[in-house]
């Protein structure tokens, strides 16, 4: 009992000493670099529900049927994943896990906004072991309700597994509603039901009650009710160049956002609140643009200057309340500690 209570005495000493070593932390969904030098245009991501800590991307075009894992501890390439029975990929954009445990790859991408008739998206298995590997996809066409155009973002609903896209324009893209099951049998007729600013990549939140849209100058979130769009609010993205892809963590509690190049950061930002698809996101400021489009918000700009690489103030604030809970409990334990010896001394034991 004695050799119990000095130890925790001594933490709590060494806690208001700010001497206490910090928990060892293996490092996984926080802020890393791609390192692999065939990653040269990562142009989306999506967090592994299977394999924790590790992202799956792609390049942007002139690869080939390639996906990476990339392992967020390290930003090495854990498995490489080439897709069969998919033709040549011309521009793929975005990558999403769906709640069936399947990768939906987009293939949606169109820079001359307009010329293919059709765009294909790729399902396949997330493999369950991590090694190089050879998988058979299944290619569906899609095609748009109101003619081709350009996009960069695909998201699948956690819940429903409905495949969702945003159009990338300069005047405005649109959010497109997939059918409610995709079918290889015919054309995939993707349908316009919200306008959404410039969208480089987007991402559910694990509940599906939470949209965020990123474009070149930062990213917005929107309260989602089947395809029904809240007001845009701004996450605090900050400026990223090259800034094209965003994904949810899978515990939901932060965004990893991605840009292109050669060895790209992937900046970790928390949500404020200890759960980012329950989070209320900071509102923009009032006379601005979205902080997806032309002009960056002044909320956006000014979280992102203390929350891309951390979270910032606000990501904090679930963690802050936990660590004063903390502290509390330990410096009482180290007053009886202090007490119980005290009377041990006098009594003799």
């Amino acid at each position: 009992m004695r050799a119990s209570l000095t130890a925790l005495g001594t933490a709590a000493l060494l806690l208001l000493a700010g001497t206490v070593p910090a928990q060892a932390d293996e490092g996984a969904d926080q802020t890393f670099t791609i390192e692999d030098p065939r990653i040269t245009e990562s142009s989306g991501l999506a967090a592994s529900r299977v394999h924790p800590g590790v992202y799956w991307t792609h390049n942007d075009s002139d690869d080939g049927p390639y996906l990476y894992a990339v392992d967020s501890r390290t930003g090495e390439t854990v498995a490489t994943v080439t897709m069969t029975g998919v033709g040549q990929p011309r521009d793929v954009e975005a990558i999403s896990l769906g709640p069936d445990g399947n990768l939906y790859v987009g293939d949606i991408g169109d820079n001359l906004n307009g010329t293919w008739d059709h765009v294909w998206i790729y399902r396949l298995p997330e493999p369950k072991v991590l090694k190089d590997v050879t998988v058979r996809a299944t290619q569906f066409d899609v095609v748009y309700a109101d003619g081709a155009r350009d996009a960069e973002a695909l998201m699948v609903h956690p819940k429903t597994g409905r495949v969702w896209i945003a159009s990338k324009n300069k005047a405005g893209g649109g959010l497109y509603e997939g059918p409610a099951h995709l079918s290889t049998s015919g054309n995939n007729v993707f349908r316009r039901v919200a306008e959404v600013p410039w969208v480089t990549d987007g991402a559910f939140s694990p509940d599906g009650t939470r949209l965020v849209l990123r474009g070149y100058l930062g990213a917005d979130a929107y309260t989602f009710d089947d395809g029904k769009l809240g007001d845009p609010r701004g996450v605090g993205a900050g400026f990223q160049g090259q800034a094209e892809s965003v994904t949810y963590t899978a515990d939901g509690t932060a965004l990893m956002l991605g840009s292109e190049g050669e060895r790209s950061e992937v900046r970790r930002l928390d949500v404020k609140g200890t759960n980012a698809a329950q989070a209320t996101p900071e509102p923009r400021a009032s006379g601005g643009t979205s902080a997806s489009g032309g002009t960056s918000s002044a909320s956006a700009g000014e979280k992102g200057a203390g929350g891309d690489h951390g979270g910032g103030g606000d990501g904090d604030e679930g963690a802050a309340g936990k660590g004063g809970t903390l502290l509390g409990g330990l410096v009482l334990i180290g007053l009886v500690w202090f007490v119980l010896r005290s009377k041990r001394r006098r009594t003799g034991g």
